[in-house]
This record gives structure tokens, sequence and C-alpha cells, in this order.
């Protein structure tokens, strides 16, 4: 009985290091971490670069290695209403909030996500544009009804370029060396933003990399924005000052005698 546990621990010892034998790393570097929004500002594109360094004494894995690259911005209480007609107007019947969700979504991959792992594994660790918010029960009806909330509320933001999933969006230079650009529109908002780039071989995550940047204002904008923040109670009667002064000036302006 010794002796068999005894060639039991020997074999998990030498999985266990044949394992560590072919673990791999990923390095990751951007090209800057920091956005500034100027008056002129109309979008900007960073750019990841990434390396898998795997150790030499290794065999070379049978499938591919591939690389999903997930950027998520600032996260803020994000409220979907359901319009309805009644009559010839317009009404909000229903509404749906997801808490604490980021308002800027990127996913960029080497390829599509579906070839890369199973639906159930994308579910269960959130990967792509779909499975980003968590979701009541799917079979409960409150659950059905929120999916389709859910799903509008990736349709509007994809529409405004806060929301994107690219497929080829990860290039590899290399067998080893990728890069992935990241472009972002100017209506994402200021705030810091997580990079997590994840190295996969045959749907099995090897390896894992975090990076952030931020869009930050600057120039006269940030010195506006930190005015009014400091000086709240001057901001705003300055605010209401400028705007009499130009009401009166184009009273005099368009006047007719």
């Amino acid at each position: 009985m010794r002796r068999s546990l005894a060639i039991l621990l020997l074999a998990t010892l030498a999985v266990l290091t044949a394992a560590s034998a072919r673990a791999e790393t990923l390095i990751a570097a951007m090209s800057s971490h920091q956005i500034q929004i100027n008056s002129n500002y109309t979008g900007d594109q960073l750019t990841v670069f990434g390396l898998v360094e795997r150790d030499g004494r290794s065999a070379a894995r049978g499938d591919p290695y591939d690389i999903i690259v997930t950027v998520r911005g600032p996260r803020r209480m994000l409220l979907v209403r359901e319009k309805e007609r009644l009559g010839p107007i317009w009404i909000n019947r229903t509404q749906r909030r997801f808490p604490d969700n980021s308002i800027f979504l990127a996913v960029a991959s080497n390829r599509p996500l579906n070839e890369i792992m199973s639906e159930e594994t994308a579910r269960r660790e959130r990967i792509g544009l779909e499975n980003a918010q968590r979701l009541p029960d799917p079979g409960l009806d409150f659950g059905r009804t929120t999916a389709r909330f859910k799903d509008g509320m990736i349709r509007l933001l994809e529409e405004k370029g806060l929301y994107s999933q690219e497929a080829r969006g990860v290039t590899f230079l290399s067998n080893t060396l990728f890069s992935a650009p990241i472009p972002v529109p100017a209506t994402a908002p200021t705030g810091s933003y997580e990079i997590d780039i994840v190295l996969y071989a045959g749907g099995v995550p090897l390896a894992r990399q975090s990076t952030n940047f931020e869009v930050v204002k600057s120039g006269i904008e940030q010195r506006l924005a930190s005015g009014a923040y400091e000086h709240s109670l001057l901001y705003g009667l300055a605010t209401v000052a400028l705007a009499l002064f130009f009401g009166w000036l184009s009273s005099v302006v368009f006047r007719k005698d």
C-alpha cells in the first residue's frame, strides 16, 4: 500500500513538474498610457503589443495560440428604457437598470470567439459583448426580459462607438509576437480604462496580463472642469452672467427699429 502511494505521489510530482515546464508567460506593453482630450480631439488609437514567452525546454503545443484582449472603461449606472406608442405619442413603459456597468467595452481576438472557445466557456469567463453583464436566472421571465434590454443596450452603445467586437482585431506578427490596435472614439468618457489580455491554446487559458490607460482632459477644457468642480458657486454665477450678456447682445444686434 505504501509503495503504491509513493508511486502515485511521484507520478503526481512528475505531472506538476512537466506542467510547470510547459508554462507560458505573457508579456504586454502599450504604445501610450494616456489619451489627452483637447478642443480638437476627434478620437485616438492605442496599440497593445505582446510577447508569448515559452520555456525553451518544453515541447511545442499542438494547438495554436489565441489572444483575447478586453478593454473595459469607466463604470456607470446604465438605464435602458423601452418606448411604446400610445396614440400619436411615444412614452416610456418599462425600463431596466444595469448597475456598475462599463460604459466602454471593446473585445478583440485573432479569430472569432466561437473558434477559440465554447459558448459555455465564454459565458463562464464573461468573454464577449453578450457576456459582459451577469443576468438574472434565464429560466425566469424577468431574466428573458432583461436579456432583451441587454441586447438593446449593446446595440445602442455599438451605434455610439462605445461597444465593439473585432474577430480579427489581434494580429500575430510572428508565432509569439502580437499587436492589437484599440480605437478610442471621441464619445469615450474620461476616466481609467482596464485592459485584460488572455492567452489561450485549445480553449484553455494559459496566461493573463493586465494593464491600463487613462482618458483625461487637457488645456482649457481641464482648467474649466477643475474650476467648475473647485469653485462651483463662482462658475455658476459666471455662466449665468455670460448667458445674460449674450442674450442682451443678441437682442441689440438683431433689434428691428
